[in-house]
This record gives structure tokens, sequence and C-alpha cells, in this order.
């Protein structure tokens, strides 16, 4: 995965062939968009307007594609993401706190990624879990019930 706005020759040959295996195939925007981030690790505005090129589309509807859905991003993320819900239900069980230790330990804001860019972390309002209030979710992973330092526990055990 690359952080920087430079493409690599490798990399453009990746997404080369990515924009190959789906140029003619019709609606193949969001797989092209999904397999070029796990690439890329994200997706800036050169990406899509290679992939707008390949795939003979107009740059535009790659970018309202991209700016729709929120599994594209258009910034660098962090090798793992970390979702702390901030809904009522978590609210009102400390999720608040949470997010404040974990910006702490971290020492990066909500909406911001480590400066080891090992973890990106955001605020949430729901993760659809109430149940478990308050809830953490680190990549796919999903932790409910959690404590302040319970989450700087669970997040301590990411490689």
């Amino acid at each position: 995965m690359r952080w920087a706005e430079e493409i690599s020759r490798e990399e453009l040959g990746k997404i080369d062939q990515v924009i190959d295996k789906y140029r003619e195939k019709h609606g193949s925007l969001i797989p092209v968009l999904k397999e070029v981030q796990d690439i890329y690790g994200y997706l800036p505005k050169k990406v899509q307007h290679r992939i707008a090129q390949g795939l003979h589309l107009p740059s535009s509807q790659v970018f309202g594609v991209v700016s729709f859905y929120t599994f594209f991003t258009t910034i660098p993320r962090g090798k793992y993401i970390i979702r702390v819900c901030l809904g009522t239900a978590c609210y009102v069980k400390g999720s608040k706190q949470i997010l404040d230790n974990l910006q702490r330990e971290l020492k990066v804001e909500a909406g911001g990624i480590t400066r080891d860019r090992k973890f990106s972390l955001e605020s949430v309002r729901c993760l659809g879990a109430c149940g478990l209030a308050p809830v953490l979710v680190v990549g796919q992973d999903t932790y409910g019930m959690v404590t302040p330092g319970k989450a700087i526990e669970i997040v301590r055990t990411y490689p």
C-alpha cells in the first residue's frame, strides 16, 4: 500500500491489469474501484482518472461513485480502521471517553491516521449493535461492552 501521491510503475501495472480484466464487462466500475483500492490503499484523483480512461468513462462518473459509497476513500487510511460508536446507546454508556482515551493513546484526532499509518480513528453514529453498547470496531472485528481501558488493550493486540 502506498501513501504518497506518486504512483509507482509496479502499481500502475497492477491497476492496469485490473482495468483490463473488467474493460469489456458492463457495470464493472465498482469491482474495479474495490480491487484498485485494495492495491493502492485509497483512490486519489490520479488513480480515479486512470480508471476512467481505462474503462472509457467520464472522470465525473468515477468520482461520483467514489464519493457516494462510504467504503471508498480518497484519503489514505491506516492498516486498521478503528470505529467508535457515538450513537445514543453507546454515548450514554461512555463511548465518548473511549474515543478520548484512544485519541490520547494513539496521538491522533478522530478522522485522522496515526504517524505510523497503522490506525485510522473514526467516530460513527451507529454500528447497529446497540445491545452491546458501547461498541468499538477494529478492522472487521466488533467488540461490545467496551470500557475506556479495555479499548486500549484491544487496540494494542493488533500487529
